[in-house]
């Protein structure tokens, strides 16, 4: 039990049992895809759907800057506070740089917090995995977060719980030459794999490119699905 309630002791196999249970919550999260294609970065993934509740008052995909977006699977909230970070972070580096932020930075921004808070008694691990994506001076990058700090960059990427059925429909019909329309139909149907339901009211798509970022309305996503 010891190991079970602080962050700060390693468990005699050498494991850091709370940041694996912020793991564990991120596996029990809502499925999130990351998909890079020429230029460009999709994300797309499937809101809890909870009775009554008014759809547009809770989000899966954030804007961060206009050239970087996320999504998340795991905690809402811990989610909320890293994004406000990001964003002060990015807006920092405008002022003081005059250019915008590249989307490594600020990733690893966001995966120093998540690691400092493996490191101190009376925290707690963020208990949720982003995948960052945007488009800066390199081109388009994605690169997926987790709850110990780990940074991984992907050229497509699957996290929630549809990861396992959905990362294989990824592996077999993924191509660095897809067009942006084809690579939003593989995203959906990976995302039908990881999920029960899956349909236009429910499911948030985000393309960023160098022009800005736009979303998939329900419209197109009907033509596409």
């Amino acid at each position: 039990m010891a190991y079970d309630r602080t962050i700060v002791v390693f468990s005699p196999d050498g494991r850091l049992l709370q940041v694996e249970y912020a793991r564990q919550m991120v596996k029990n999260g809502a499925t999130a895809v990351g998909i890079k294609v020429n230029g460009a970065i999709i994300l797309g993934g499937v809101k809890p759907s909870m009775e009554l509740s008014i759809s547009d008052s809770y989000k899966k995909n954030y804007i961060v800057d206009d050239h970087i977006a996320l999504i998340f699977a795991g905690s809402l909230a811990d989610t909320r506070d890293l994004v406000d970070m990001a964003r002060v972070k990015s807006q920092i580096n405008r002022i003081t740089y005059n250019e915008p932020v590249s989307v490594s930075s600020l990733t690893k921004f966001i995966c120093d917090r998540k690691h400092m808070v493996t490191q101190y008694a009376g925290v707690r691990p963020y208990g949720v995995g982003l995948l960052v994506g945007g488009v800066d001076d390199t081109g388009a990058r994605l690169f997926e977060t987790e709850p110990s700090g780990t940074m991984i960059e992907w050229k497509a990427q699957v996290i929630g719980r549809g990861a396992d059925k959905a990362k294989k429909v990824l592996e077999d019909g993924y191509k660095e030459s897809l067009s942006t329309e084809n690579a939003i139909r593989l995203m959906i149907k990976a995302l039908k794999v990881g999920e029960k339901k899956v349909n236009a009211s429910n499911t948030e798509i985000m393309i960023v490119t160098k022009e800005g970022i736009q979303r998939v309305e329900k419209d197109e996503f009907s033509k596409l699905a």
